[in-house]
């Protein structure tokens, strides 16, 4: 017979255990943060428009006010005609540039495009997040590589 000393030991052992088994299975099935970090100038109203529509899909974001966002476009290899007013950094070490949408980019970090290092839209279309007025714009995503070679990654409009 076991003495209720024992019981009590081997019980708090195995709720001890099942506990740790369950976090590590939770850690699992976690799905990674969704951040990014955009890099836009502090009067720009669209670029604060754009963070809050990444902040809505559930993305933290942090944003930094700069003087010229050229030297961050620079530094991540953002092809010229992709340029736009901000660019972003995004989980899994991708870049943003200009007013893609959140679900586009969610797409991107999920399927990881082999040799994409990032997505850009090309201007400021009407419609597209941060730039909403009386109509949207038909647009297209673009992907591209580190040597700033584009191809049209996904369509909007």
């Amino acid at each position: 017979m076991i003495s209720r000393r024992d019981w009590l030991r081997v019980t708090a052992g195995s709720l001890a255990l099942g506990a740790a088994g369950t976090s590590r299975l939770a850690a699992a099935v976690t799905p990674p943060a969704k951040e990014a970090t955009v890099y836009k100038t502090p009067t720009c109203g669209c670029c604060k428009g754009w963070v809050a529509h990444m902040e809505k899909a559930g993305y933290r974001v942090t944003a930094h006010d700069v003087e010229s966002v050229d030297p961050y476009k620079k530094k991540y290899g953002v092809p010229a005609e992709l340029g736009t007013c901000h660019t972003a950094i995004v989980s899994g070490g991708y870049i943003v540039e200009g007013h893609v949408p959140a679900d586009v980019v969610d797409k991107l970090i999920t399927e990881k495009p082999a040799g994409v290092v990032g997505i850009g839209v090309a201007g400021m279309p009407m419609g597209s997040p941060g730039m909403e007025g009386p109509r949207n714009d038909k647009y297209e995503v673009m992907s591209f590589d580190k040597t700033g070679k584009t191809k049209v990654y996904a369509r909007r409009g």
